[in-house]
């Protein structure tokens, strides 16, 4: 039996898919947005084709689920999910930072500059109110450390949460005292990678990711219990 020749994926499929990933993680379209085919296509200027192969991609990622009749929506953010994410990203950054940590270790030549550039720009970006531009950075960072790691099976495997990492991202940069700590703790990993101390590297890359993973899970549970605490209240007044 012979196979046939697959067409690649056109370009602007995955630009739809990008740009619909985007607008998730900051928020244009919100948690439990009804995601229609006809508006998403007028507003992004293209045919109805591309924006359906885009939302089944976004399903497939997690990031858009069916809820009745209302069709396709935006998947709500669930703290423990989010939290398990995290803790796969402490298991996957600690080994992707030690792997760096002993390669750059033996060949300096290999630290290209980019982690530096992320952390300066990033932390710009932050400070200046830029999330969007933070989150760019923020993933630049860790795509560089993994690159560094030499791992290109570990690359995959955190390519492949991308879309839910930079969701994540957002909602972790909204607490300004977690998101400038983070360019801090990103610099301190850099550091260790550069001086070639895997150990090092190591904890500080697993604890950076389980951290956040601890504290955002908690935030987004203390702002469910306030919402429904004031749609309490709504419904008591009269």
């Amino acid at each position: 039996m012979e196979l046939r020749t697959l067409e690649a994926r056109p370009v602007l499929i995955d630009q739809v898919y990008e740009r619909l990933v985007d607008a998730i993680s900051i928020g244009s379209l919100p948690p439990g947005h009804r995601l229609r085919q006809e508006k998403l296509a007028a507003d992004l200027g293209v045919s109805r084709q591309p924006v359906s192969h885009a939302l089944a991609m976004l399903k497939s990622a997690g990031l858009a689920v069916e809820q009745g009749v209302r069709g396709l929506v935006v998947a709500p953010i669930d703290p423990e999910q989010l939290y398990q994410l995290f803790e796969v990203r402490a298991a996957l950054e600690g080994l992707s930072a030690r792997l760096a940590a002993d390669r750059v270790g033996g060949d300096r030549r290999l630290d290209d500059g980019a982690m530096a550039e992320a952390v300066t720009r990033g932390a710009l970006a932050e400070s200046s109110g830029d999330i969007p531009a933070a989150v760019d950075w923020d993933l630049r960072f860790h795509a560089a450390v993994n690159a560094l790691s030499g791992n290109s099976v570990l690359c995959e495997v955190s390519d492949a949460q991308r879309p839910q990492i930079r969701r994540v991202m957002a909602v972790v940069k909204a607490d300004r005292t977690l998101a400038t700590r983070i360019w801090l703790e990103h610099a301190a990993i850099a550091d260790a990678i550069r001086a070639g101390d895997p150990a090092t590297a190591e904890v500080l890359a697993r604890d950076h990711a389980a951290r956040a993973g601890v504290e955002t899970r908690q935030r987004l549970i203390d702002k469910a219990a306030k919402a429904a605490t004031i749609q309490e209240r709504g419904k008591e007044t009269p």
